[in-house]
């Protein structure tokens, strides 16, 4: 069956970095745009970023912009979002999600991974 398994989450001081990776599983990656969305404590879900099938168009929300980064490698069924320059505002759950044949403005997702936890201490 389809698995999106994210990892890398942690706790990490204002102002540094991490790395989470989604690792998809069950189906051919190539064929999905992927994107990075968060929940924060008591908050809605949010779309963090997405990229393509191919790699090569992206799109961040305003927020992250500028600070976050999305690729993937298509070889390692791999999806990443590095992210630079954390913020406490930045504390949240960080799910991947994948969307078949979609692109980066698809809004509905056809699968999920469970989370990883992000958390940015001021």
């Amino acid at each position: 069956q389809v698995q999106l398994v994210e990892s890398g989450g942690g706790l990490v001081q204002a102002g540094g970095s991490l790395r989470v990776s989604c690792a998809a599983s069950g189906l051919t990656f190539g064929n999905y745009a992927m994107a990075w969305f968060r929940r924060a404590p008591g908050k809605e879900r949010q779309f963090v970023a997405a990229i393509s099938r191919g790699g090569v168009t992206t799109r961040y929300a305003d927020s992250v912009k500028g600070r976050f980064t999305i690729s993937r490698d298509n070889a390692k069924n791999t999806a990443y979002l590095h992210m630079n320059s954390l913020k406490p505002e930045d504390t949240a759950v960080y799910y991947c999600a994948g969307k078949l044949y979609g692109t980066t403005t698809a809004i509905a997702y056809d699968y999920w991974g469970q989370g990883t936890q992000v958390t940015v201490s001021s």
